[in-house]
């Protein structure tokens, strides 16, 4: 049985040949993002993924991969992004973080860097991160309240919630001048100290996604209000925010 690897580089051999194999002269480029790109890659845990770029006629044919994903999958490889250059060049100022944290966060496979370019809009950037920032807590808000407090449902949304918000770090980190990729932590201080935040509620919710730290289920609960509560605060400061 497959099984995931060590590397993520170790499977990149593998990944070249199957998609010249499904999509031949279609296939445009491989691009490797996520956490795999940005060094926070962990076996077994990790999912690992990549963008693939297709030509109009190669995006028309996905059904040519229908063998390959179950494949993928077992080898912890997520279902690609599958994107034409045109999609991207129409996109961007639709999904300005996204693009954002591709730009600065990833590795060319194989074929051209499609990212190579890419122009972000300050304006576009700051109402999607306001867009984001509230529609998360929201949701954080229902999910707190169906998980009716158990621990174990908190640590998962706190595991499945906290790469948004250091997405949307990333994005404030741009919007503020600075050009530089950072890593979590490094995005964490900034942004805290910028918009006045508490880093170490950020810091923990990491240490907690990244198994560092063990909190007994009051503390955890407390954590998670105290989350929300500085969520808040971001959209509020952010809505304020000019660029």
């Amino acid at each position: 049985m497959a099984k995931a690897p060590e590397e993520p580089r170790e499977i990149f051999p593998d990944m070249v040949s199957d998609c010249k194999e499904i999509f031949g002269d279609d296939l445009v480029s491989i691009i490797l993002y996520g956490s795999a790109a940005e060094g926070y890659y962990r076996p077994g845990k990790s999912d690992i993924n990549f963008l693939i770029v297709l030509t109009e006629t190669g995006i028309d044919n996905l059904d040519r991969a229908f063998g390959k994903i179950g494949r993928w999958r077992k080898k912890k490889i997520a279902t690609p992004l599958f994107l034409t250059e045109e999609y991207i060049g129409s996109s961007v100022d639709v999904y300005p973080i996204e693009y954002l944290n591709f730009q600065r966060h990833h590795e060319v496979v194989y074929g051209k860097d499609v990212l190579d370019g890419i122009v972000i809009d300050p304006k576009m950037l700051r109402l999607q991160c306001e867009r984001e920032i509230k529609g998360k807590l929201l949701l954080l808000r229902k999910v707190y309240l169906e998980t009716e407090g158990k621990a174990r449902a908190l640590r998962e949304l706190i595991s499945l919630s906290l790469p948004t918000f250091l997405a949307i770090f990333e994005a404030l980190r741009y919007l503020r001048g600075r050009e530089d990729p950072a890593d979590r932590r490094q995005k964490i201080k900034e942004v805290c100290g910028e918009f006045g935040l508490d880093r170490d509620v950020f810091g923990t919710l990491l240490d907690l996604k990244e198994d560092k730290v063990r909190l007994k289920d009051d503390e955890l609960g407390e954590l998670f209000k105290k989350y929300l509560t500085q969520v808040r605060e971001l959209a509020i400061k952010v809505d304020r925010m000019e660029v």
